[in-house]
């Protein structure tokens, strides 16, 4: 392949990660839909990655992904630059301080099995977020009572000019579902404090959860999770239910008939026809409940472009 013929932005020579051209997104998320990525970058592990972030024009658009679980890419695509770190950026063990470094490429699901094995209590909720670590501190994600922040004694990030910083919940405004930083940095490790306990308890709690979390969401189905943050004392899939949205379907995104609060993928769904249920629920349930909802997925990229008729 001649990498000229792409028109790709200077990439530093001795990079060791896997970087692709025209990268189809739909294999990057969980809803298998959307359109292509100019530059794909899956970098080799955290040293490869700074020299990759630190080659890169400080213009370049740069999209973040873990296993693309809250993500939406529209048909589109993605200009600029995608850099997917899951299971790239994968380390994972006890510091001497007894704390769990972990890396941003690691899934949430891995890190409760971890902690489980090894005797490590108070992260079993993480088993029910189906993303990485990385998209976990970046919106706060949370399952079955539990938020990630709540574990977080620090967190690592890199800049546009490749360079590690060490920072504390502290410097952070953390939420429901909400982390804000000043700060032009990104994700890609933490550092949990966990207490120690029965590891045999620990796999116990998680199989439980898994098992309720299988009972009650269409978790064999192509989906994002939750889609919209609950409102303040209520729960966004009653509300959504309440106004008779269940199974409302614009071509193949429907509205999940076992979790209100998740639309699948039940065949060939554009990204438009997601996003379009998306607005039509919002509108429809602050018509009848008056009640704004607000997503919790990430749409990005370019609406799909009209063709002449």
């Amino acid at each position: 392949m001649i990498l000229e013929a792409f028109n790709p932005p200077v990439f530093a020579k001795d990079l060791r990660g896997d970087l692709r051209f025209n990268e189809s997104m739909a294999s990057h998320n969980s809803w298998r839909a959307g359109g292509v990525a100019d530059n794909f970058y899956l970098p080799a592990d955290l040293e490869d990655l700074q020299v990759f972030i630190a080659s890169q024009p400080i213009t370049e658009e740069v999209l973040w992904i873990g296993l693309g679980s809250n993500l939406l890419v529209r048909d589109g695509g993605v200009r600029g630059t995608v850099i997917c770190t899951c299971n790239r950026l994968k380390g994972i063990a006890p510091d001497p301080g007894g704390l769990l470094r972990v890396e941003a490429g690691v899934p949430c699901a891995h890190v409760a099995k971890y902690c489980a094995e090894h005797g490590f209590v108070g992260a079993e909720f993480l088993a029910g977020i189906p993303g990485t670590m990385g998209g976990a501190l970046a919106m706060n994600a949370g399952a079955f009572g539990g938020e990630t922040w709540d574990l977080v004694a620090g967190v690592t990030t890199i800049d546009r000019h490749g360079d590690l910083h060490r920072r504390l919940p502290s410097d952070y405004e953390i939420g429901y579902r909400s982390v804000r930083g000043s700060r032009a940095e990104w994700f890609v490790g933490c550092e949990l404090r966990l207490e120690s306990g029965d590891a045999g308890a620990g796999r116990a709690k998680i199989k439980a959860l898994l098992a309720r979390r299988g009972e009650t969401q269409p978790t064999n189905m192509p989906s994002c999770g939750s889609v919209f943050r609950n409102p303040q004392g209520d729960y966004s899939a009653r509300l959504i239910e309440a106004s008779d949205l269940k199974g409302f379907r614009i071509g193949d995104a429907q509205v999940s008939e076992k979790h209100a609060n998740f639309i699948v993928n039940v065949g060939q769904a554009k990204a438009r026809d997601i996003e379009a249920l998306i607005l039509h629920v919002q509108r429809e349930v602050h018509r009848v409940q008056g009640v704004e909802l607000i997503p919790e997925v990430r749409i990005v990229g370019c609406q799909e472009a009209m063709q002449d008729e």
